[in-house]
């Protein structure tokens, strides 16, 4: 068996062919000979830094555990991938053109150069990433036990820190040495991402060995191992779509925001078009880094003892089998991608603690040390180099807090879902101009303190949140235990977290960036993210004189180095035209040295640098930025007029219609009262013109005697309906009448309007349509009231009804709790320009065919307001159609 002692050696033999390999890489970069480092191969299979020890080892520990679930971690970044014009490009055009160091360095440029959110991400960063180098470092431990175990037993010991630890030391040491060759972080680590590149391969070809040995070497080729899958619980379809959806949309994050992602897929981008190869070799290379992940989980089950660590069958299924070179393959990838993994995170990392952590404290101290002469660099890469190796350790103690118990694919989710807590404030800024400073703090404070309450400190055990708080909750408040927050009890605790810590960030970040306003270079920086296809590369934001530029080429030479800031200023004066190697401080000029700057120091610290030597005399660029500012809030508050203006357009149509309204009831009013006095002048006339001629006359016979008397009578009772429907009408709207309620059929109710109806016609043309087993329903209201409401429509058809054949439908609709009676006639209608007066006093639609006052249908209304329901008018029945509403009434079908 192959002894730790050679695996030791294996791994040294493995580590000085990587130093090769980026040592060559480097030197060939710098001597200009760097086509091939930046093709876009290459640049694809640095990408396959997503796929760490988790993917290597921890795919088929979570198939054993959870099923197909495992497939959500490729299926995201293979959508992120595919989807590559709309967000990935956006990202590494804006890296280019602003000369992004990090993820840190793009969201605080983004808002304003502010170096406060800078350091927030990268703190954000440092917590998010500590448990996944946690894992890399327990993989590559755990699979050096497994060369000394006894294999027989089945069972491995617990893996021992100590081999963690120098783990740890030697990553942080090759990182050291070619992480920090050059201070620019913007340009590319040719010698880093060339053995990245190679390592992916090493475990491309490492997976694909094991699984081919599985599959012809055991099963006995694809048709065995498929029957035996299917003969597996692996077989069985068992994912629950709330994690398979939860992870899918982590993995699509965590794809973006990740520090080493960022790094290869955008600070390292040296062509936009590569992204054209990766946006289909990736999702290629991902689909067969997991093509074997299940067959080695179905034989590694049959084939080894139960209780075996389903995370490790990579290497122990050819152990088991004598196959000893196959298994040290395999190690040899599963080293490559948890070494690949905490390298590139380690310098991502460094560049955002040195960039907005260490340099703006310096700058602090130090005063005005921007012009001071003597070299900082060392300054910066000091800062770097102990924040690889910072970064490194605290990836250990996790490591050793945890206990590294924890499956990795378990480890793995939590450091996703914390970087995750970047995305909304990330592509928020890409896309809405309206993305504000605040909201961003706002965004990421409330999505990181959950994710850090909800997940973060529950993986690390009991030892940090008692049992009790996780339990019972803090102070003993069960709604806020960490893993049932607000009462939402039975969730994954995984989607808990993500559901809560995404959703709130969010939502704190819209809310935020709605309620404040930007400043005036967080609007310039706005338009530069979100319309990055459009605009120059940067805003020109400063000026200076002829007198600062010593001072620019001595901080230029700080940061840059003598050789290569010399070389920036003398291109740039010749570019000007100017004698000499010192160029004018125009803010072309500065703009171009700020960019510079920022590819070694970040773009808030280069920016703040650039401010102390300029930023005093930078008063017209000031003016400038108020100006814009000030314009920007003009069209603003001109939106805000134009959208007032439409609104009081629309309300003075309003008041227009009101108007009409109330115009056509004036002369409707005036008609009315010119109609009642008629009305009441005619009968009263007649009334005294026979009276008097009875009186008078001793000659008229008996007949005569009768008509005058017959022509009294109908006249007073003309007179007496004209007065009843007033103070009818006037009782009702004082709310002084009274009901008498009382049950009954509402057949008998419609009987007696229709009977009623028909003693008051000179005719029967008008044919009733009614439907009495949809009548059969018991109300309770007043029968006398609601038959007055059903007389009148009875007879307003019998009246404005034209048809050849006049037609009445009276139907009736029952529901829980009202009744709804419908009296549609086959006439004409109401035009659409009365069916607003129509319930209105005084209103009458034909006037030459009404010879009423106009009071019916507003009696109606009155009524049933009254009773609790409602009368409105139908349109779209084909003639005029009314809706009486009894609501409230008890209504129940007739047993």
């Amino acid at each position: 068996m192959t002894t730790l002692n050679a695996l030791v050696a294996v791994c040294l033999s493995y580590v000085f062919f990587l130093f090769v390999v980026a040592f060559v890489a480097e030197r060939r970069a710098a001597a200009g000979r760097i086509r091939w480092l930046r093709s876009p191969i290459v640049y694809t299979l640095s990408l396959s830094i997503y796929c760490t020890a988790w993917t290597f080892y921890g795919a088929v520990g979570s198939a054993v555990r959870n099923g197909l679930e495992y497939v959500a971690i490729y299926v995201g970044p293979s959508l992120v991938m595919l989807g590559w014009f709309w967000v990935v490009r956006k990202l590494v055009r804006i890296g280019r053109s602003q000369r992004v160091t990090s993820i840190a360095d793009l969201v605080s440029a983004r808002y304003g150069k502010s170096n406060t959110l800078a350091v927030f991400v990268t703190i954000l960063a440092v917590a998010g990433v500590t448990p996944y180098i946690a894992l890399q470092l327990q993989s590559v431990t755990l699979s050096f036990e497994v060369f000394g175990a006894d294999l027989a037993g089945g069972r491995f010991d617990r893996p021992h820190t100590a081999t963690a630890l120098w783990v740890a030391v030697g990553l942080a040491l090759f990182t050291v040495i070619f992480g920090t060759r050059n201070l620019d972080a913007n340009e590319r680590h040719h010698g880093v991402v060339m053995a990245i590149a190679v390592e992916a391969v090493v475990k491309l070809v490492a997976l694909l060995s094991v699984g081919v040995f599985v599959v012809w070497g055991l099963s006995g080729g694809v048709t065995e191992t498929l029957a035996r899958i299917d003969a597996s619980e692996l077989g069985t379809w068992n994912v629950a779509g709330g994690r398979w959806a939860g992870i899918t949309f982590l993995s699509a994050a965590a794809f973006l925001c990740l520090p080493r992602i960022f790094q290869v897929l955008v600070v390292e981008a040296a062509d936009e078009s590569h992204l054209r190869t990766a946006s289909w070799a990736f999702p290629a290379y991902l689909m067969l880094m997991s093509l074997f992940v299940v067959p080695i989980a179905v034989v590694g089950l049959d084939l080894l003892p139960a209780g075996s660590n389903p995370d490790l069958f990579v290497l122990t299924v050819p152990l088991s089998q004598g196959q000893e070179g196959l298994a040290v393959l395999s190690f040899l990838g599963g080293f490559s991608s948890a070494t690949s993994m905490v390298i590139v995170a380690a310098i991502a990392l460094s560049t955002m603690v040195s960039n907005h952590i260490v340099m703006p404290i310096w700058l602090r101290l130090t005063g005005g040390g921007a012009s001071v002469s003597g070299d900082v660099r060392h300054i910066v890469l000091t800062a770097r180099r102990l924040s690889i190796a910072g970064v490194v350790m605290l990836g250990y103690l996790y490591y050793a807090f945890s206990g590294g118990g924890a499956a990795l694919a378990t480890i793995g989710l939590v450091a996703f879902a914390g970087m995750a807590q970047v995305l909304p404030a990330m592509l928020g800024g890409i896309f809405w101009r309206g993305a504000t400073r605040t909201g961003a703090l706002a965004g990421l404070s409330v999505g990181f303190a959950l994710w850090l309450y909800t997940l973060f400190l529950p993986s690390l055990g009991p030892g940090v949140l008692p049992v009790a708080m996780l339990d019972e909750g803090p102070l003993g408040l069960a709604f806020l235990r960490p893993q049932a927050l607000f009462g939402i009890d039975g969730l994954d605790p995984l989607l808990h977290a993500i559901f809560w810590s995404m959703s709130l960030n969010a939502g704190a970040f819209f809310v935020g960036s709605v309620l404040s306003f930007p400043t005036p270079l967080e609007r310039l920086q706005g338009a530069q993210f979100v319309n990055v296809f459009q605009h120059s590369p940067g805003p020109r934001s400063w000026a200076g004189r002829v007198a600062q530029t010593e001072d620019l080429m001595v901080m230029a030479q700080r940061i840059l180095g003598a050789t290569e800031a010399m070389a920036l200023f003398r291109r740039e004066a010749r570019a000007q035209g100017a004698r000499g190697d010192l160029p004018e401080p125009t803010p072309q000029f500065l703009e171009r040295l700020e960019r510079e700057l920022a590819g070694s120091v970040g773009a808030a610290t280069a920016h703040a640098m650039i401010g102390q030597i300029v930023g005093g005399m930078s008063v017209s660029v000031e003016d400038l930025m108020a100006v814009a500012d000030e314009s920007a809030q003009l069209m603003e508050y001109s939106a805000r007029l134009e959208a007032q203006s439409t609104e009081l357009s629309r309300t003075a149509r309003q008041l227009r219609d009101a108007n009409l309204k109330l115009t056509r009831l004036s002369v409707q009013k005036d008609a009315f009262l010119s109609q009642i006095s008629h009305e009441l002048r005619t009968p009263m006339t007649s009334i005294r013109a026979f009276s008097e001629i009875l009186r008078d006359s001793g000659r008229l016979d008996a007949g005569e005697r009768m008509r005058f008397a017959s022509i009294i009578h109908d006249e007073a009772v003309r007179l007496t309906r004209l007065l009843d429907d007033l103070l009818d009408l006037s009782v009702l709207e004082n709310g002084k009448v009274s009901l008498d309620i009382r049950a009954a059929r509402l057949s008998e109710v419609i009987d007696r309007a229709v009977a009623a109806a028909d003693a008051g016609a000179e005719d029967g043309a008008l044919t009733i349509r009614r439907d009495r087993s949809d009548e059969d329903v018991t109300i309770v209201t007043d029968l006398d009231r609601l038959a007055q409401v059903f007389i009148n429509l009875v007879s307003n058809a019998r009246k404005y009804c034209e048809a050849s054949a006049p037609a009445l439908t009276i139907r009736v609709l029952t529901e829980s709790d009202r009744v709804l009676v419908d009296f549609i006639d086959n006439g004409e209608g109401i035009g659409p320009e009365a069916r607003d007066t129509i319930f209105e006093k005084f209103s009458r639609v034909a006037e030459q065919k009404a010879g009423g006052a106009g009071l019916g249908l507003a009696i109606c209304r009155q009524i049933m307001a009254r009773l609790g329901g409602d009368i409105s008018y139908l349109p779209g029945q084909g003639g005029a159609a009314f809706r009486v509403e009894i609501a409230e009434a008890s209504a129940m079908a007739a047993q």
